[in-house]
């Protein structure tokens, strides 16, 4: 909204705070309709029912959240939505929700959703989709165990394996400001406000990987100001807060010791990962930042072929924010499409040369 508003401007905005009021809320929080098809120990396999007026193409495909952050991240809300997406494009689409995990305990490891979660929720989808590949697509530490679970059992029904904002060298992870998985979600940064009471659920977004001070971020008031006219804003606003709501903190010495564990004493592991494999960095991640994520480069020596690929937004926004229906779904869109008829299966390592992409706002570093 202009430093003196038009009267649209003026007019758009007192339907939106009127449109709060009354309604409770502007974003659509509906879920994509879906239902479960495999259910396991630590887990279950949700498929996302199909748009009966699209017509159903290409291989599937398996969202894999972080431990701790529920499987909505890849459904935020209607027109911000991963999985809205796929339906849409026809694409038959599933999600495994992971059982809750405090991250706190000492004890933690991922070392069941890597061994166990992951193959038997790749196996289920590929059994449910008529026994055939599944591009896997793991956002955060989802794409930590994407990549480790492809590289211990190559003879997985993997099409391709796509890891967004996965950190892979911990030294180039800002520890200094640890927070939740969710900064950068609306791509914007500033001082404590509270001007967000305005508009209404958007209250502090808690940093969360975890130093124990108290601190929050939320939205500065002169951001909400210059954006009560925009209705997609807000409502993006909303959603995040939600996603938020509903996720478990990360200490920092929890998250430090997973980092460490699977992205550096294990990164010779990643050697043998045979799967096709796409690596997406957010240009302002500030959680894995785009040198964490390149990282992984060098280390898939034995992939058909390897992609990097740097995308507008932060850790969440590159996933599921408004920037992200013109940055990471479309490479997303191609990469399924390249290699929903490979010849070769993923757990043998392919003869021919792998090729170099190239795309405006991006980088590829494809040997």
């Amino acid at each position: 909204m202009d430093l003196v508003p038009k009267p649209d401007q003026v007019l758009s905005a007192a339907a939106n705070v009127l449109h709060r009021v009354r309604r409770g809320g502007i974003a659509d929080l509906r879920p994509m309709p879906r239902r479960v098809v495999a259910e396991g120990e630590r887990h279950r396999v949700h498929l996302l029912e199909p748009d009966p007026a699209v017509a159903r193409r290409g291989q599937p495909v398996l969202l894999v959240p972080p431990i701790a952050v529920p499987d909505g991240c890849f459904d935020l809300r209607r027109g911000c939505s991963l999985v809205e997406h796929l339906v849409a494009g026809g694409r038959p689409a599933y999600v495994v929700e992971l059982e809750p995990v405090d991250v706190r305990d000492p004890d933690v490891t991922i070392d069941p959703w890597v061994a166990e979660v992951l193959p038997a929720a790749v196996r289920a989808a590929s059994e449910h989709a008529g026994g055939r590949p599944v591009h896997v697509v793991g956002w955060s530490l989802g794409g930590t165990f994407a990549l480790h679970a492809a590289a211990r059992y190559v003879d997985l029904p993997i099409a391709s394996v796509s890891a967004l904002g996965t950190p892979v060298d911990v030294t180039a992870v800002p520890m200094l400001a640890p927070v939740r998985p969710l900064i950068s979600a609306t791509d914007w940064t500033g001082p404590v406000g509270v001007a967000s009471r305005v508009v209404g659920s958007a209250p502090a977004v808690r940093w969360a990987f975890g130093l124990d001070a108290v601190q929050h971020l939320v939205t500065r008031p002169a951001a909400v100001t210059t954006h009560l006219d925009d209705a997609d804003w807000l409502a993006q606003l909303e959603a995040v807060d939600r996603l938020a709501s509903a996720t478990s903190p990360y200490r920092g010495r929890a998250f430090g010791r997973l980092l460490h564990r699977f992205a550096t004493d294990s990164t010779d592991e990643l050697e043998s990962v045979t799967a096709p494999t796409l690596l997406v960095a957010g240009a302002a991640d500030t959680i894995a930042p785009v040198a964490a994520v390149g990282a992984a480069v060098p280390l898939l020596t034995g992939t058909r072929e390897v992609r990097f690929e740097i995308v507008p937004g932060g850790h969440l926004g590159l996933l599921t924010g408004r920037g992200a229906r013109t940055g990471t779904w479309p490479v997303l869109d191609e990469w399924f499409e390249q290699w929903d008829d490979a010849e070769e299966p993923s757990g043998t390592i392919g003869t021919n040369p792998r090729r170099r992409h190239t795309s405006a706002g991006s980088r590829a570093l494809n040997r």
